[in-house]
């Protein structure tokens, strides 16, 4: 019988969710913002929003497989193959030395999924075939750790009802991350802190049926 897992974390908690509440959940998010204020004098969730340098370019993110703001096609999620989609980018400025990727939904129950973790992509690619697995990224790219929790992409696969969101995000970086395989998005995010050359993102929707 194929067990499928839900966003909705069916596999159990992450370390700190019974002390920490999802970013944008009401009472929880500002009072998280304002111990951050009291604390670092600066916002919360951090972590999962690294700063860009004043100024930083935009990188265009596109997919052959849906648009900005489209539903995903089955074939890309829990429902379907669970592959990844294919990808293009440019926009990538001079000075690049590294392209980092991640897929988050911020939709889901407990706060951001995580479906997607990969970094050290060499900034001479423009994108990623359809189908990618943490055995074909390409040289010296390394794979990160999603929230289901496994290396690679895993597909959206929401609770049904309401269509989540999930952001295909690229990272131009000034340099080669110095982060070992398996890292997760927490890592990823810190380390890119102060590197970010240029940045952009593609949103697709999806909801099970």
């Amino acid at each position: 019988m194929l067990n499928v897992i839900l966003d909705g974390r069916s596999e159990g908690r992450r370390p700190g969710d019974e002390m920490k509440p999802p970013c944008g959940s009401g009472y929880g998010a500002v009072l998280v913002f304002a111990l951050a204020l009291l604390t670092t004098g600066t916002g919360a969730c951090n972590s999962e929003n690294p700063p860009s340098r004043e100024g930083a370019a935009m990188v265009r993110v596109t997919s052959s497989a849906f648009s900005e703001g489209d539903s995903i096609p089955a074939l890309y999620t829990c429902e379907g193959n669970d592959v990844s989609p294919p990808l293009k980018w440019s926009g990538v400025p001079a000075g690049t030395k590294s392209i980092a990727l991640i897929c988050t939904d911020p939709d889901a129950p407990k706060g951001t999924f995580v479906h997607w973790v990969l970094f050290n992509l060499p900034p001479s690619i423009d994108g990623l075939p359809e189908g990618v697995t943490p055995d074909t990224v390409p040289q010296g790219a390394v794979n990160g750790t999603n929230d289901f929790p496994k290396l690679g992409y895993g597909g959206p696969c929401p609770p049904p009802g309401t269509p989540h969101r999930y952001y295909f995000t690229v990272y131009a970086l000034d340099a080669v991350l110095d982060l070992p395989s398996g890292a997760r998005l927490r890592d990823l995010t810190a380390a890119m802190e102060g590197h970010i050359l240029a940045k952009g993102s593609l949103m697709g929707r999806y909801a099970r049926k």
